[in-house]
């Protein structure tokens, strides 16, 4: 089959997000609509946005500056905006300001892209009124095409969408929809097609994976992690966006027992003041959240736990700051991450009182960061002299990078290995840590 059209496509946000982009691109593979490198070489400018913060509406928008000007530089150019930026836009103020943007698309119909895009040049021109924007409830199962864009040695397996939570702070739920997951045999079915074609690390996405509940079964997470675990091949399985007011004791247990699970898990906890987490709709108080770090501690005493903290946040005094910088040195997370407080007008927070300024928050995150940097490099200094596994993910010329358990992709620490130039992506090495510094490893390989 011919390729008539190319398309250059941009993801922006979360790994979940990724994987939509992933599945608009599979729906391309399969009918014939190529995929550019270059912008100059594409028809079709394509953008899968986030938009749950501001920042990231801006971050969107110098992108469809971008393509804006693309599009002008040359005749019968096209623009589809996809994503959470179209959910979001329920006032059409984005497409008011962009009228030379083609056609945008709702979260659910990323899958679709083809059809769009082909309906594009069928019919010269498509409103953006064509397509309504509805509450999203799709989700893929293991036969929708998906066209895997990272590294082929990791692939974000995405159990579940849409959240219902309602986090004060969070406009997620309004964007994504309410929370529905993937039944386990399609998981499962679809974890092994990855590891046929030579995925080394499955990494468990979704916007809140310990709520995980399968809709036929009612089976939890742990099950489907125990199931996970019976597929045939040389992998781990990472877990990512775990909400403590929903981790189980079974799934706990899995670091002790599971054969393929690392030893590492992504919890947000957002903060320990229990005055602010009530505030936030958390869900959880401050023991139980210490309770969680000592169960799992105690399951598995090597675990990164990497957490992110949310500061700046309608009322939070200088005593609340305060438990929060004194509670991160005392626990000493492997990884940890914050934010300020961004003001989103659709939430609960927005209508607080006590709402603190934009600089002050900036300042509380560069402080955490200090404290964070310290116990970081502490800790990384300890490896010195250890051997890890380390899974290979890019070879250059003089050396090749990787990550160890206690990495995910993008958002951790990395591992230079000075003598792996003739590594491959995607191998398992054994590698002995020589030098250390707040986010980086440097080592050498170990030869068995």
């Amino acid at each position: 089959m011919k390729i008539e059209k190319y398309v250059y496509m941009v993801s922006l946000g979360c790994a979940k997000n990724l994987v939509d982009t992933e599945l608009a691109a599979g729906s391309m593979a399969v009918n014939a609509i190529g995929f550019a490198d270059d912008p100059e070489t594409a028809d079709v400018y394509f953008i899968n946005t986030c938009a749950f913060i501001s920042p990231a509406r801006d971050e969107a928008e110098q992108f469809i500056n971008e393509a804006v000007k693309w599009k002008q530089a040359v005749d019968g150019r096209k623009i589809i905006i996809g994503g959470c930026l179209t959910q979001w836009d329920e006032n059409r103020e984005f497409r008011k300001k962009y009228p030379s943007i083609d056609l945008w698309i709702p979260v659910d119909e990323a899958v679709n892209l083809d059809k769009h895009i082909n309906s594009l040049y069928t019919n010269n021109q498509i409103s953006c009124a064509d397509i309504e924007v509805t509450t999203p409830t799709f989700l893929y199962d293991e036969n929708t095409p998906r066209l895997q864009l990272t590294p082929a040695h990791f692939a974000y397996l995405k159990i579940a969408d849409g959240c219902n939570n309602n986090c004060s702070y969070c406009s997620i739920p309004g964007i994504r929809g309410q929370l529905r997951s993937r039944p386990i045999t399609s998981i499962i079915k679809e974890a092994n097609n990855l590891i046929r074609n030579g995925v080394k690390e499955i990494i468990l996405a979704a916007q809140d994976t310990t709520v995980y509940t399968d809709p036929t079964t009612s089976e939890d997470l742990a099950a489907l992690i125990t199931q996970l675990d019976q597929c045939t091949g040389d992998f781990k399985i990472r877990i990512l966006y775990a909400h403590p007011a929903h981790l189980k004791n079974n799934v706990i247990e899995l670091f002790k027992t599971s054969k393929h699970l690392l030893p590492y898990i992504d919890m947000p906890l957002q903060h320990i003041s229990d005055h602010i987490l009530k505030s936030m709709n958390r869900k959880i108080d401050s023991c139980e959240i210490r309770k969680n770090i000592t169960k799992l501690r105690e399951a598995a005493p090597n675990i990164a736990i990497r957490t992110t903290f949310l500061v700046g946040y309608p009322g939070e005094t200088e005593d609340d700051f305060n438990e929060l910088c004194d509670f991160i040195k005392e626990i000493k997370f492997t990884r940890l991450g914050v934010f300020p407080y961004c003001e989103e007008e659709r939430t609960p927070a927005a209508k607080m009182k006590n709402h603190i300024a934009t600089e002050i928050a900036q300042e509380r995150c560069d402080e955490i960061m200090l404290i964070q940097s310290e116990i970081s490099l502490k800790h990384n200094q300890t490896l010195i002299g250890k051997t890890f596994e380390v899974l290979i993910d890019d070879i250059f010329e003089d050396y090749a990078l990787g990550r160890t358990y206690m990495d995910a992709p993008e958002i951790d620490n990395i591992v230079e290995i000075t003598d792996g130039a003739k590594l491959s992506s995607g191998d398992f090495t054994q590698v002995k840590i020589t030098e250390a510094s707040e986010f980086q490893l440097t080592g050498t390989i170990v030869n068995c």
